[in-house]
């Protein structure tokens, strides 16, 4: 039972860290072409080696379950980049004091920043045609930033991740 808590816990802190992303495309891209995918040899997707395997096993089971399939002479490549960046304070309480005499003004004005700013990581998916060496899909992702998450954590949340990335791969064709 307290293993139990302990999961659903962590599942509702991790559900609470939403992932945005937003995402790009060449409109004249048949994507039907792309069957095969591979990653650039020189990624450097900002995390630490265990997360990287932790995000590639991710991205293979999400692409894979898609219908495409990993090899050694592919349809795209995958390219991946990541950053960390701190957030600046956005809210912050004005004070104010002032008072006026004999003609004469003045005041004072303090602004007092409210809560601390935010951790943030960026990782941007560019997939690109190995042919042609054109950029052809790009998802960009910003998620919290936390550091100090437990393996078991950190693999959903890479895995959340990848499931919000690929949501939207393939686009959905407009009339």
């Amino acid at each position: 039972m307290q293993n139990l808590l302990r999961v659903l816990f962590l599942l509702l802190f991790i559900s609470c860290n939403a992932v945005k992303v937003n995402y790009d495309f060449d409109k004249e891209t048949d994507f039907s072409n792309y069957n095969t995918y591979n990653y650039y040899s020189d990624i450097e997707t900002g995390l630490g080696e265990l997360d990287d395997k932790r995000l590639f096993k991710a991205l293979d089971i999400a692409l894979q379950s898609k219908g495409l399939v990993f090899s050694e002479e592919p349809d795209f490549l995958i390219n991946i980049e990541g950053k960390s960046f701190q957030t600046p304070q956005n809210t912050s309480v004005g004070v104010g004091v002032g008072g006026t005499g004999s003609n004469v003004g003045g005041g004072v004005s303090v602004g007092i920043p409210l809560g601390t700013s935010k951790f943030e990581r960026q990782i941007i998916f560019d997939f690109v045609d190995a042919k042609k060496d054109q950029l052809f899909w790009q998802a960009v992702s910003t998620s919290s930033l936390k550091e100090n998450l437990p393996p078991f954590a950190r693999e959903q949340k890479l895995k959340e991740l990848v499931d919000k990335v690929l949501s939207k791969y393939p686009p959905k064709k407009r009339k």
